[in-house]
């Protein structure tokens, strides 16, 4: 069953998990693959972010080289914004709540393919890079990112109703000061931190309450992750690779 599993990601299908984030097409003796008909290179239910509010900034780390691994990670064809349609109607939304203030949003990071994530973790096990570490887990040990919760097996961004995001000033569109850059690993990036300044606090209550709005719920430990609820797909996490033929017909 196992084969099977890994067979199914590899191709690029959607693989239903199970409550805990573990992959239900492997879950023991009782277990079973369940693999959506017609999933293999599209995204049936995801829209372009760009289709729906091409206001919105998008700055994909992931697909560049700025982010922690230091290069392209794994299933990022394009640099695109990919989401279950309805995150991306309530980022709209928001938006527009956030233009009457002068504000606007730009995400980082929306949906995830699960190579993506295994990227990640194997990366966490990789030697350190003297200039990763000095940007972004400067107080961390590499070898405690995964028991201290900041790398993961599974991610909510597979399952397309999650997004990174934070807040741009107008016209410049200048982002504001969060008081830690994206992916920062340590205590300064939880939502609710006293490590930051106070005018970074009062944007990350703005960002939070604008989202919040919409139905949008922060992750309190990274003040830019948040996901809408209910979510489109909750026990799907998808692994087809992000480029926008995989939301065209």
């Amino acid at each position: 069953m196992r084969t099977l599993v890994v067979a199914a990601v590899l191709a690029g299908l959607a693989v239903p998990v199970g409550a805990e984030g573990r992959l239900a097409g492997y879950a023991g003796a009782e277990g079973r693959l369940a693999v959506p008909a017609g999933t293999e290179g599209r995204l049936a239910g995801f829209v372009a972010l760009r289709d729906v509010d091409p206001g919105i900034g998008e700055d994909m780390r992931y697909a560049g080289a700025r982010n922690f691994t230091g290069a392209v990670v794994d299933g990022y064809a394009e640099p695109v914004c990919l989401l279950a349609r309805p995150a991306a109607e309530a980022l709209r939304r928001a938006q527009r709540e956030l233009l009457r203030g002068g504000y606007a949003l730009k995400v980082y990071d929306c949906y995830r393919p699960q190579r993506a994530v295994d990227r990640f973790v194997r990366w966490a096990g990789e030697p350190d890079d003297p200039a990763a570490k000095a940007e972004y887990y400067p107080e961390v040990d590499k070898g405690r990112l995964i028991p201290e919760g900041y790398i993961a097996a599974k991610s909510a961004h597979s399952r397309g109703s999650t997004v990174d995001v934070t807040l741009v000033a107008l016209p410049a569109r200048r982002e504001v000061d969060m008081g830690t850059p994206f992916d920062f690993f340590g205590p300064a990036s939880h939502t609710d931190s006293p490590e930051v300044a106070l005018a970074a606090r009062a944007n990350r209550r703005l960002l939070e309450r604008a989202l919040g709005a919409q139905g949008f719920v922060n992750l309190p430990e990274e003040w830019w992750h948040f996901t809408l609820r209910p979510e489109a797909f909750p026990d799907t996490a998808f692994d087809v690779p992000v480029s926008v033929a995989a939301v065209r017909p």
